[in-house]
């Protein structure tokens, strides 16, 4: 890896904000985990939500023109395992604690957020793909004489 390559990796690398549970979990598998994709025309960004349930939070991802990126949502620990009516209290707990979180981090420019596509896959791995905003031509969009 060159020099660089490696000033490329390290301005790629976000600063994340954790709060609430995403950041008392310190010996759960961590949540808040990002990843960042670059293309031409895109980003993609994956953030790691273990024991966030689809069907159970309400996760909010809101992302702004200039690439901010804000999830915030609530983990549920009702103590109830699935096909058990028994109600358990926990006497070691690794997973995140129940409680709300949030996440922020910027992505490397400016984003069109209507042209998003987010998926919340079953690994609870919150994936994202979203447009880069198009600069208009200065040059009034005239092909050069």
């Amino acid at each position: 890896m060159d020099g660089q390559d490696f000033a490329d990796r390290s301005q790629l690398k976000p600063a994340v904000v954790l709060t609430g549970t995403a950041k008392e979990g310190s010996a759960a598998p961590p949540i808040g985990l990002v990843d960042i994709g670059v293309s031409d025309g895109a980003y993609l960004f994956r953030v790691a939500l273990p024991g966030v349930r689809k069907d159970q939070c309400k996760v909010k991802c809101e992302i702004q023109r200039d690439g901010k990126v804000h999830i915030e949502g609530v983990i549920t620990g009702v103590g109830v395992p699935k096909d058990s009516s028994a109600v358990f209290q926990m006497k070691v707990q690794q997973l995140c604690p129940p409680g709300p979180f949030s996440i922020s981090f910027n992505l490397p420019g400016p984003v069109d957020p209507r042209l998003s596509s987010p998926t919340f896959r079953p690994d609870g791995i919150l994936e994202v793909v979203v447009m880069k905003r198009r600069t208009p031509p200065t040059d009034g969009g005239l092909p050069p004489q």
